[in-house]
């Protein structure tokens, strides 16, 4: 199996919207580190699994979206409490959505929100 793995970091807001969130409820920043890797088992006809400038290019947008910005506010957001968990979902979810898949058979986004905590989201992708 072959992957490739692109990250970027960046700063964002949030608060966290459950009940008991505690200092977490307060409009908060984080420098967020986004890891995206994906994997495939072939490699195409130029021996990539995927074009790295175009993965790259892709999450640059994504985090140029975000960056700067308040969680709570965006679309994807509204109507869930914006932990780093769903953050990683949205962002794997909007990557797929911009990039060609074909030869790519999973995807995982690791979403740091400081140096020491993470949540990940890991896709099966149908190219």
């Amino acid at each position: 199996m072959y992957t490739v793995r692109v990250s970027r970091r960046f700063i964002a807001q949030h608060f966290l919207t459950v009940p008991d969130a505690g200092p977490e409820s307060e409009l908060h920043s984080h420098r967020f580190e986004v890891e995206v890797e994906v994997a495939g088992p072939e490699l195409n006809e130029h021996d990539y699994l995927v074009d790295i400038d175009d993965l790259a290019g892709r999450i640059d947008e994504l985090v140029d979206e975000y960056a700067d910005a308040t969680l709570n506010d965006r679309p994807r957001f509204e109507g869930y409490n914006p932990s780093v968990e769903r953050f990683a979902r949205v962002f794997c979810d909007r990557l797929l959505a911009g990039i060609d898949t074909d030869g790519i058979e999973s995807a995982t986004v690791r979403m740091w929100e400081d140096e020491t905590a993470s949540a990940s989201y890991e896709t099966t992708v149908e190219g």
